[in-house]
């Protein structure tokens, strides 16, 4: 079976068919977003440079280095998603992108946006910025460099970006959500188990 490619710019439909655990990669225009991004356009209220609509963005602080008159990018890794958990819901409403990419998982605001607007959260393996950057086809152009190399707007072409799997899908059901209460109703099952030989307060 051949891999599950989503080329960018997409749309709700095409996204909806993808479900939680499944993995897939895109091609096409990836945007890299990370917090002061955040920050500056939805609480500084400056307009984005970019229009996100159909595409996806990623939560990363690339390597990039200057070559001549162009941009390489040398290492393309996630960063954690959770510290974006407060923006992300009206960051989905607004732009109309469609695919987030981080790691870590995201909250329940986070599902429900997806949920609603059609979009989907995937994550990255973490320590693979080299595998990251070797599918980056072209960097087209950064904004908001003043930023910092880490927190600007990476505009990239891709090619396979990936492999990301499904966190939360188009329904908004919530696979770091699920995990963690199977893990939590775990942990309690075993205390309890163990309580009458260890002589733990009840």
């Amino acid at each position: 079976m051949g891999r599950t490619v989503v080329h960018l710019p997409t749309t709700s439909e095409v996204v909806s068919r993808l479900r939680v655990g499944d993995v897939f990669y895109v091609s096409g225009v990836v945007v890299t977003m990370r917090d002061a991004a955040h920050e500056r356009y939805l609480r500084g209220g400056v307009p984005l440079p970019v229009d996100l609509r159909g595409l996806a963005i990623l939560h990363a602080g690339p390597v990039m280095v200057r070559s001549e008159s162009r941009w390489l990018c040398l290492s393309l890794g996630p960063t954690t998603s959770r510290r974006m958990e407060y923006y992300e819901s009206e960051l989905i409403e607004r732009t109309g992108v469609k695919i987030v990419i981080g790691k870590g998982g995201m909250g329940g605001r986070t599902a429900e946006a997806c949920g609603k607007h059609g979009a989907v959260y995937a994550v990255f393996p973490g320590g693979c910025g080299a595998l990251g950057a070797s599918a980056v086809e072209e960097v087209i152009g950064v904004e908001w460099l003043d930023l910092g190399i880490p927190e600007a707007l990476w505009v990239l072409r891709v090619r396979e970006f990936g492999p990301l799997i499904v966190s939360i899908d188009a329904s908004g059901r919530n696979l770091a959500d699920e995990v963690l209460r199977s893990a939590r109703s775990r942990v309690s099952a075993a205390l309890q188990s163990l309580r009458p030989h260890l002589a733990l307060p009840s």
